[in-house]
């Protein structure tokens, strides 16, 4: 699950040219987006999720571990979405291709047709745009200079919505790449209260390492704004600080 906003293509080069034996390729932009809305990274519709699941080979009940080469911060989004639609059996691994320790295989993987069978979305997993301003505790995953708006290298306007705390998704990690321990977590994450937290980024794909590292930290599961900054920025009215 190889993604990076600045070569989008270049996830699929990099898994063809070296990846865990066994490991599929999922496309983040022409498999798993949808197609609706101002955001860049709109949540796929049920039959699109499911299609792309089954192409992939997975199955009822079957075990998904999914996996980048960026700290989990684009894989996140796979691990959200599994279990947004139903397939709670899912699990990211921690530090990524750099943490496996064995040989790679070369080329592509593919498997026989998987009989996933996607729920309705989980409505409570995630919040509309209409909703962010009734967060306890909105949380923007992005870059510290992204939220303060000293820099935006993609949407229209810099800044962050107001309300929201920056909670750097890097810094869940350890220099090892992997998630810091639940203490440490707990401790980045509590200083923002105890509420029911909101997470948001540019596109709604980093926000999922932050929700992610709130369930180890052990806290009260987060909600994704899924088309995030992207969106909010690009409606008319929409405060945003800077």
């Amino acid at each position: 699950m190889r993604w990076s906003l600045a070569d989008p293509a270049g996830g699929r080069r990099g898994y063809e040219a070296g990846h865990i034996p066994g490991a599929v390729f999922v496309d983040m932009d022409q498999e798993i987006t949808g197609a609706e809305g101002l955001g860049r990274h709109p949540l796929p519709t049920r039959e699109q999720f499911e299609e792309a699941m089954q192409r992939a080979g997975v199955r009822q009940g079957m075990l998904v571990v999914v996996y980048d080469d960026s700290g989990g911060s684009s894989a996140g989004r796979l691990w959200w979405l599994l279990r947004a639609y139903g397939h709670t059996d899912v699990a990211l691994l921690d530090g990524g291709l750099q943490a496996w320790g064995g040989q790679l295989e070369t080329g592509t993987r593919t498997y026989e047709r998987g009989d996933f069978d996607a729920t309705e979305i989980d409505r409570s997993t995630f919040v509309t745009i209409d909703e962010v301003p009734g967060a306890d505790v909105l949380i923007d995953a992005r870059a510290p200079e992204r939220y303060a708006g000293e820099v935006e290298p993609v949407d229209p306007v810099p800044g962050h919505i107001p309300r929201a705390h920056n909670a750097f998704w890097q810094d869940n990690l350890s220099p090892d790449g992997r998630f810091k321990s639940p203490d440490e977590l707990r401790a980045l994450y509590a200083r923002f209260g105890d509420g029911d937290a909101v997470v948001y980024c540019g596109s709604g794909v980093n926000a999922c390492h932050d929700i992610i590292a709130i369930e180890v930290a052990g806290l009260r599961p987060a909600r994704l704004y899924p088309d995030s900054y992207s969106e909010w920025s690009r409606t008319p009215g929409k405060d945003i600080i800077r």
